[in-house]
């Protein structure tokens, strides 16, 4: 099992997509600087990038956020 495989194992994340970047570019493209990090990307293609720990509230107000954008 590779280490991110385990991490959404052990952590319980694997309900939404995952992406392996060893070369940073997807990093670099939503402006990720450190973990954890976020990506909301709405309908249009526009990008909302929260590099923080967030929490089940915090979550759930960004999702309803991106889901009003739409």
């Amino acid at each position: 099992m590779s280490d991110m495989e385990n991490f959404v194992d052990t952590y319980g994340v694997g309900a939404f997509d995952h992406l392996a970047d060893d070369e940073g570019t997807v990093w670099a493209q939503f402006a990720v600087t450190s973990q954890p990090a976020f990506v909301f990307i709405n309908d249009d293609g526009a990008a909302k990038t929260v590099v923080a720990r967030l929490g089940e509230e915090r979550l759930a107000e960004e999702i309803d956020a991106l889901l009003q954008s739409t």
